[in-house]
């Protein structure tokens, strides 16, 4: 640990590679991230093709990244996407929904209309379908009846059709650039249908005839290339252009970008080609920002979307409705909710009225956010605005519906699609499986499902991981298997979703070493662990009695898989089954706080940057957890001392408020809490409980409470306090029990000041049994415990045993008690001299007043 890691933010990647990247410019622009390196250029495409010249390229410079031990050997070739939790993700290519589209040629004539109809109609053999052709070699005027033919019986999905006319027409066709311009619209119309394979063959065979070397044919390639999301192949071909004399085009430089973008190439590659375009005299048009806005979008890039929807602005050019959705999808993304709702009052101010794509990616951020109430007032307005809902509104809405609980509501908006002729399909199936999944409702689980199958609508990949991390979260073990079974029958094989449920549930019945051992095998598998696979892990190590074995390998007692053998499948299938045990005959075991626990949690960390796989917030949360629930303030210290190697903005604030150096980071801490706001509420909220709870632990217990009423003031926790009640019931223990203190000094200034009180004074605590809070069952005995130890005069309801009540006299009488006050104030355990200092100068400011 000697070496430093370099800047590894919760929040805020910053990266950067050793490889080779594209000349850059001088004049960077605000909009661009911090440059990485591209990959490398592959061979080209064409054997055939004469060398290429050199390019001209820059090293990018880059961190040497310190050498870490392993917690396991993963075989990954490849970075591990960040994953967020999100099991369905709206493609930008659908937010083309309404736009209108572009005729790229209106001179053919009618008999193209007449051949067409003609074309269409026929169902007989390959001979048969010559002779039809032919007999129209005579009415058809050239390559813009052709094309037009080409184009027209692609968009109606008559690929083999479209393929024997053009072989047609080439033949007919003496002139190099009407064949060429054939060659184009064949090549584009195969991209289109998905087709990349025959329109790489066309496109050589093209080449290799002596009418495929064109600006045209190439652009199409790689259009084709990028609508299956094969960038690098498409690259390859940009790059062979200039082996044949070819200088890229407005539509080629259009071309690659999407492509890129498409394949989920990072932003600041895609922006190379922009930067490559402007050097050669091609200028940017609508269609270049709208495929950069894309990039954004993918990467939830909101804030550099921004700045190039205000460059097109300076440029002049017009944005569409489709720039506007597009900025929509990546403002949603990057979480900045509120913002979406300027977005769509500026739509409005311009005259480009927001269609169901708008609202739809809008509802969907919401909901994604937890934010129901906004995403349920927004498909009212949808409805007032006569805009008609698709099936991406349906079943959006019929997943918020599920997930509240609104059982009536879902079954109105099932109803409302089969009206409207809308079938579920397996999206909205998904959503009903993910919905009750959530409520614990397994019998309506299982009926949809058998549903499903009876309606032939076949499960998915996100289907089955869905049913096995409800029926795992719920203890049904034995459900999960015979999924699991029916999963891998049917030939599919397991994502990192899948292994992250899988992983969670062996977690959660405290066998980290076998959700250790299934790490190992879905990397064997080719299944890169992402955040939420290490979360997990961190949160059991956190829970559970860990010792590090000789061989370096991570065991929790005799939990490891190490003596399974066979199959991966049969691995899992073993898995399930311990688990079925596990749940008939489990019995809690004591936690054996200390080093070991914390020290694999560091190695998980290790682990996790070596393989560049980002913490975000439930990483951070999780860890303080584990903090809290460690007796030792030495090893909790250490360990945050540690991770500050790897995030000095995050820990390096923790560490401090934890060591009593509160003034000295509480302007770090301010910024710190600025980034959580712009998170959902319910990360927000695991975010303050788990730094309250530790800090509380360790005795800083003043210093907890003004996380605590920080959190309120940012509106973490919505309507914590009135006069009258305090709800505690989304809190965990020293979150509550620090807000407590902080709700009863506010009624002793109430009562001080001269104002009455209600009658009944109310403490809410829930049943003990909220979702949002790990180790939920301490509450309402750690709130009953600080209530006695104070004398306070609050008791049990009889009528609700998550309810302290008090009359207001009592509550009054009490507060006025000379040593109520001592009582009721904080302190911290540790404090620095500073703050020491500063208190002291702060109390004497005070006596000179009064």
């Amino acid at each position: 640990m000697a070496s430093t890691p370099p800047h590894w933010s919760l929040f805020t990647a910053t990266t950067s590679n050793h490889r080779q990247t594209r000349q850059q410019p001088n004049n960077h622009r605000q909009w661009l991230p911090p440059r990485v390196s591209s990959s490398p250029r592959g061979s080209r495409l064409l054997s055939s093709a004469p060398p290429s010249s050199s390019a001209t390229v820059a090293a990018a410079s880059h961190r040497k990244l310190p050498t870490f031990s392993p917690l396991l050997t993963p075989n990954s070739n490849g970075l591990s996407s960040d994953f967020s939790g999100r099991r369905s993700t709206r493609f930008v290519s659908k937010m083309h929904f309404n736009r209108p589209k572009t005729t790229v040629s209106t001179r053919h004539t009618p008999a193209a209309e007449d051949a067409l109809q003609s074309v269409t109609a026929f169902s007989g053999d390959d001979e048969t379908f010559q002779s039809l052709i032919s007999s129209f070699e005579s009415t058809l005027r050239g390559s813009d009846d052709h094309t037009f033919l080409l184009r027209e019986l692609g968009n109606r999905g008559h690929c083999d059709k479209a393929l024997r006319f053009y072989e047609f027409a080439v033949k007919r066709e003496r002139r190099k650039n009407e064949q060429g311009k054939l060659a184009s619209a064949m090549i584009g119309t195969l991209g289109r249908l998905g087709k990349v394979d025959i329109a790489k063959s066309v496109f050589e065979d093209a080449l290799s005839g002596g009418y495929g070397n064109t600006v045209y044919a190439f652009s199409a390639l790689i259009s084709a290339f990028g609508r299956s999301g094969l960038y690098e192949e498409a690259i390859r071909v940009f790059d062979s252009m200039k082996s044949y004399g070819l200088r890229p085009n407005l539509v080629t430089y259009n071309a690659v970008i999407d492509a890129c973008g498409k394949g989920g190439m990072e932003f600041s590659k895609v922006v190379e080609f922009f930067d490559e375009m402007q050097r050669n005299g091609v200028q940017p048009d609508r269609i270049t920002f709208n495929s950069l806005l894309g990039v954004c979008s993918r990467g939830g890039l909101w804030e550099v979307a921004r700045s190039l929807f205000d460059e097109m602005v300076d440029r002049r050019i017009e944005q569409d409705v489709f720039s506007y959705n597009t900025l929509l999808d990546a403002i949603c993304k990057g979480g900045q909710m509120d913002l979406s709702f300027d977005i769509l009052a500026q739509m409005r101010g311009k005259r480009i009225m927001p269609n169901v794509v708008s609202y739809s990616t809008v509802i969907d951020g919401f909901a994604k956010a937890g934010r129901f109430d906004e995403a349920l007032n927004l498909f009212d307005e949808m409805r007032y605005l006569g805009i008609a809902l698709d099936r991406v509104s349906y079943n959006t809405l019929l997943s918020i519906y599920t997930k509240v609980g609104r059982d009536e509501e879902a079954l109105d908006v099932l109803r409302e699609m089969a009206s409207a002729g809308i079938k579920k399909d397996v999206v909205t199936y998904n959503a009903l499986l993910g919905g009750y999944g959530k409520q614990g409702k397994y019998v309506e689980v299982e009926n949809v499902f058998a549903e499903m199958k009876r309606e032939h609508v076949l499960p998915n990949l996100l289907t089955y991981s869905t049913l096995v991390d409800v029926y795992s979260k719920g203890g049904l073990y034995k459900e999960a298997m015979e999924i699991f079974k029916e999963f891998k029958s049917v030939g599919l094989r397991a994502d990192v979703v899948l292994y992250s449920a899988l992983i969670d549930a062996l977690c959660k019945n405290g066998l980290v070493g076998s959700a250790v051992s299934l790490i190992d095998e879905m990397s064997k598998e080719g299944v890169s662990p992402n955040v939420v696979t290490y979360n997990s892990i961190i949160d059991a190590f956190g829970r559970s009695a860990v010792t590090g074995s000789r061989d370096g390998r991570l065991e929790v007692g005799s939990s490891s898989l190490s003596t399974l053998t066979g199959t991966e499948d049969n691995r899992v299938i073993e898995i399930f089954e311990q688990l079925t045990t596990e749940s008939t005959n489990r019995k809690k075991k004591d936690c054996k706080e200390g080093v070991h626990e914390l020290f694999s949690i560091l190695e998980v960390i290790r682990k996790m940057h070596q393989l560049q796989i980002k913490p975000n917030v439930v990483t951070f949360s999780a860890i303080l957890n584990a903090c809290s629930r460690c007796n030792s303030f030495e090893d909790a210290s250490m360990l945050l001392e540690e991770l500050r190697l790897f995030d000095n903005q995050v820990y390096g604030v923790v560490h401090g408020l934890l060591m009593g150096h509160r003034e000295s980071v509480w302007l770090q801490a301010q910024s710190l809490f600025d980034k959580v706001k712009e998170m959902d509420g319910s990360t927000a909220s695991a975010f303050y409980n788990a730094l309250t709870d530790m800090l509380w632990h360790f005795g800083q217990k003043h210093c907890a409470q003004l996380v605590a009423l920080e959190g309120r003031s940012r509106q973490v926790w919505e309507n914590v306090w009135s006069t009258s009640c305090l709800d505690l019931h989304l809190m965990s223990s020293g979150a509550a029990r620090a807000m407590v203190h902080a709700w009863l000094l506010n009624v002793r200034s109430v009562v001080y000041e001269g104002h009455g009180l209600p009658k009944v004074m109310s403490i809410l605590t829930g049943w003990g049994k909220h979702s949002k809070v790990v180790g939920d069952g301490a509450l309402r005995p750690a709130v009953e415990a600080l209530l006695r130890g104070m004398d306070a005069p609050f008791h049990l309801s009889k009528c609700n045993m998550g309810r302290f009540t008090s009359s207001a006299s009592d509550v009054a009488t009490w507060l006025r008690e000379s040593a109520t006050l001592k009582l009721l104030t904080l302190h911290d355990h540790l404090t620095t001299k500073a703050n020491t200092t500063m208190r002291s100068r702060d109390q004497q400011g005070q006596a000179s007043l009064t």
